[in-house]
């Protein structure tokens, strides 16, 4: 496994990196740069240089110390200048071998100048230095040479180049304390983050992940508190949820031992008290299953394990099936069921699914519903004849409209609007929506404070005709 890399060594790897690149650009650039620079300006002093002189010799009033004079101005600038005879004695100036014992070569001006208008000069690079040479008149004729040492050139170079290597090592030290100030900035953000996540996994749900300081970090903050909102309300609902089905499971449990014990003690004999106390049995364990059931349909839901089945089936006959199921509600507890249901109406989805879908909703109906007792089950087609609106309405108490919104979260439940103990566990509606979002059903529910709730939803019109192919 690769070992993890720190941010600040990271950070300053590339920050030297980089400023190491920028100086030895800049360093290469100005070294071609000043390089030829200066030499074509050492070019244009000894051209500039050679060509003066070259005219005060051909002026008549100028003698030869005035000559020798302003030769020796040159000399201060580095340019070292002669005037030469035909067979390479120097004439001028007088203190560097005018006496005629010092020769010079040159046969090699005349090869240079052999290719030069009359009065025209050349400049070439030879031992080192930078010369000039050309013709003139004086004494009957005569050459003129200026030379410039390149040593002075390179040796300008070099000290800029050491000069740039100190700038360097300078800027290099500047960059790696300002990649350390920015990479410790950067990482503390981290390392609190990091802290605070430390803290979240070991259940402090309490934790704020705040950091503004950089966008990117201020992101990153806003996601891990979103999560701990998410984790904090579902650890939340897991508490609730284990409140809720440990007392629903309890109050099955002690009824059922109840009524053992009394057809054990009491009814034993007795056939009709038997057989109520053995009905009792009967209904509570069906509540037992039923809780059981909403804890494994929702889990079973929500993690998308479930499939959608889709068939074309007779909605109409389906509901009036489950209706009929809750008969011993009318029959036992004087319930009231306004049945107002189209005829032969056929929709396409998923049956045992849209069977969940009603007991769920007729559950929370009957849980729900006011002192009446009553709730109104409606199935009918619209005029189009497209959709198909299934709806429950009872007469409880309503939901406020703060509420209406988490009805359908899982283990919520609204608190006092209901008139009896409430079954179940708070997951009768969580199943219902995750089955129609599923399906990609419209549904929703109506409902206002002191006139009761209408559960209502869409279902696609489909012909019967097409029933023995979905077959």
């Amino acid at each position: 496994m690769r070992t993890p890399r720190s941010i600040n060594g990271v950070m300053l790897k590339y920050m030297l990196l980089l400023a190491l690149l920028l100086i030895l650009i800049v360093e290469i650039s100005c070294y071609f740069i000043v390089g030829s620079t200066a030499l074509e300006n050492a070019r244009t002093r000894l051209v500039g240089a050679g060509r003066h002189v070259a005219v005060f010799l051909d002026t008549a009033e100028n003698g030869e110390d005035e000559i020798t004079e302003y030769i020796r101005e040159y000399r201060q600038e580095g340019i070292n200048i002669a005037v030469l005879s035909p067979d390479g004695k120097m004439i001028l100036p007088f203190d560097d071998g005018a006496d005629g014992t010092a020769v010079y070569d040159t046969e090699s001006l005349k090869r240079r100048l052999a290719n030069v208008e009359a009065g025209g000069s050349v400049v070439f690079t030879e031992n080192g230095s930078l010369n000039f040479a050309a013709s003139s008149a004086y004494n009957g004729g005569s050459y003129i040479t200026a030379a410039y040492s390149l040593k002075i050139i390179n040796g300008t170079t070099r000290s800029l180049i050491y000069y740039f290597i100190i700038v360097g090592i300078l800027v290099l030290l500047v960059a790696a304390l300002i990649a350390y100030f920015i990479s410790q900035k950067l990482s503390n953000g981290l390392k609190h983050i990091s802290t605070t996540a430390v803290r979240f996994s070991k259940g402090d749900f309490d934790v704020n992940f705040a950091n503004a300081e950089y966008q990117e970090l201020a992101d990153l903050s806003d996601t891990l508190n979103s999560v701990r909102d998410e984790v904090k309300k579902s650890g939340e609902f897991q508490r609730e949820l284990l409140a809720n089905v440990s007392h629903d499971l309890k109050t099955p449990l002690t009824m059922i031992k109840a009524y053992a014990s009394m057809i054990q003690e009491i009814s034993g004999d007795d056939p009709e008290k038997r057989n109520k106390h053995l009905q009792v049995i009967i209904d509570e364990s069906d509540r037992l299953t039923g809780l059981v059931n909403d804890v494994l349909s929702v889990s079973k839901v929500n993690s998308r394990l479930s499939e959608i089945n889709f068939k074309v089936f007779n909605l109409t006959e389906f509901l009036y099936g489950i209706i009929n199921k809750f008969d011993y509600l009318q029959e036992t507890q004087d319930y009231k069921f306004m049945v107002y249901i189209d005829q032969n109406l056929y929709t396409r989805a998923d049956e045992e699914k849209i069977g969940q879908v009603f007991y769920n909703l007729l559950g929370n109906s009957v849980n729900y519903t006011g002192a009446d007792k009553t709730v109104f089950i409606s199935l009918k087609s619209n005029l189009a004849g497209d959709r198909i609106r299934f709806s429950l309405r009872d007469t409880g108490n309503g939901i406020a409209k703060e509420d209406i919104p988490e009805i359908w979260n899982r283990y919520y439940r609204v608190k006092e609007t209901h008139l009896r103990p409430v079954k179940g566990t708070g997951l009768g509606l969580n199943i219902v929506k995750k089955i129609l979002e599923n399906h990609a059903f419209d549904f929703g529910v109506e409902s206002e404070l002191g006139k009761g709730s209408t559960f209502w939803v869409d279902f696609p019109s489909v012909p019967c005709e097409i029933l023995p192919e979905e077959k």
